[in-house]
Order: C-alpha cells, then structure tokens, then sequence
C-alpha cells in the first residue's frame, strides 16, 4: 500500500509529504500469539469467476475493468498491476480467520517502475467504496511485507501505543506500523529486509494468515507472527485483494468463523 516513499529505520515517526506517516519501530516488544480456534475453512474466492466480488479500479470505478486488470488463471486471481485498486467482496465479515497464498509476477507499471513491489489484503473496509477508503490492510510488499497501514480513521494498540488515523487529510491520515523486527526498507525492486524477511524468494508461493477479532488482529507471514494489534476501533468489513503497480497472484483465499 502506498509503498512510494523510501523508508530508513528509525526510532520514532516521520512525517512524508503525501501526509503518510511510516512508524518504524522494531515491533520486538510485540508477544507472538497462535491463531486462535474457528470453523472449518470456506473458500473466499471459487477459483472460476468472481462470484461474490466486485471489481474497483482508481480510473473506472466499480465492476468495469475494460483492461481485464482481474482474470481468473487456473484457479488463481491474476492482478496485472496495471491500474490501482482491488477485487473486493460483496460481503462485510467479522470475527474472523482468514488464510491467502500470494505470489509476485514479473510486470510492472508506472508511477511505480523500479520501486518495491506492492500489493496487500485491505480488510475492515467500511463507508462509500474508493480506493483507499476506510480500512485497514496487511502489506505486502518486498522488504515489508507483514507491515499494517491505518487509513482514513481507523486505528489500533501496538506494542503499548496507538496509532490513530484521521478520516481527513492530515499528517496521519495514512499510517503504516512495522512488522515484528522489520529492518530498514529501501523502496527499490527485489528490495529484501535484511534483518526479519518474511518473505520466500521471488516467485515462490507465501501463505499469509489474518484474524480479525473483537479485541484483536494478528498477522502470520510463511507460519510466522508478523503483527499483534489490539483493541481495533473497527471490527468489520469488506476484504480486498489489491492492485498496486505490480503484477501479483492469489490463490487458496479462505475464510473461516472465530469459535
């Protein structure tokens, strides 16, 4: 998400010109936490067509993608990157676990040529659907993926300090959080962290595992914590596969009820 600026660790919370702020603390405070127990997984996506979804792109609006941005490619969701915006479900969701397999294609496309590649999972995405409404979002992004943006209002706790949005512009209306560990991220293509990458190498399929809870989400990149929030001021929403000027891969999206 928003992955144009290039970031260098530091140990408090800079302000960027496109009224992003990027926190990168170290996240090792954060306690790692198991997935907690649910029902059995339900696919989120059929695999044949986009049944349940509708289409969003910056340019076109809602379920008009004349570039064919979204295909379904055996079995998977093709994003070709082309356009900014996502695939999202019809449905809101709550109170769940929510497991993905992503991959990186090869293609990519202005005003992101030569940066990091960049998609992510928006979720809890409530209010008029736009591109970067109201939500949240898992990044995915080499160098950081695992990362949570708060976006236009929402906000959460992580390690003991809460990170508030605004639904307004502002210094804060966009806030990207630090996965556990994360290391300096340098905003080129390939960039990889080289303290805590979650990331498999380029190519390679990465399972990405989400809940959202009443009082919590936790993040899991390849089977490891990624994230621990807590006490989120939003708990419901629509789930959005994203489109971000880089050709990108879904597969295996299910989605099933917290116990």
């Amino acid at each position: 998400m928003r992955g144009s600026i290039a970031i260098r660790r530091i140990a408090l919370c800079f302000v960027t010109p496109m009224l992003i702020v990027t926190c990168a603390l170290p996240g090792v405070a954060q306690q790692a936490e198991n997935i907690p127990p649910h029902s059995k997984l339900k696919p989120l996506f059929n695999g044949k067509n986009f049944e349940g979804f509708v289409t969003l792109l910056k340019d076109h609006g809602i379920n008009h993608d004349p570039d064919k941005v979204f295909q379904v490619e055996d079995g998977m969701l093709h994003i070709s990157g082309e356009e900014f915006g996502g695939l999202v479900t019809r449905k809101e969701y709550e109170n769940y676990y929510l497991r993905a397999e992503f991959k990186w294609g090869e293609k990519m496309y202005a005003p992101r040529l030569g940066k990091a590649r960049d998609s992510g999972i928006q979720y809890n995405i409530t209010g008029p659907l736009r591109v970067w409404g109201r939500l949240m979002e898992f990044q995915i992004n080499e160098g950081g993926t695992g990362d949570m943006w708060v976006i236009n209002g929402t906000g959460i706790t992580v390690d003991g300090h809460t990170y508030q949005s605004t639904a307004e512009p502002s210094p804060t209306q966009y806030i990207r959080i630090a996965h556990i560990g994360r290391g300096p991220l340098v905003n080129v293509t390939g960039d990889r962290d080289p303290v805590n990458d979650l990331e498999k190498p380029h190519g390679e399929w990465n399972v990405l595992e989400l809940v959202v809870a009443h009082d919590r989400i936790l993040y899991f990149v390849n089977g490891r914590a990624a994230l621990v929030g807590t006490n989120p001021n939003t708990t419901h929403g629509k789930i959005l596969f994203q489109c971000e000027g880089a050709e990108v891969y879904f597969r295996n999206m299910e989605i099933a009820h917290l116990k």
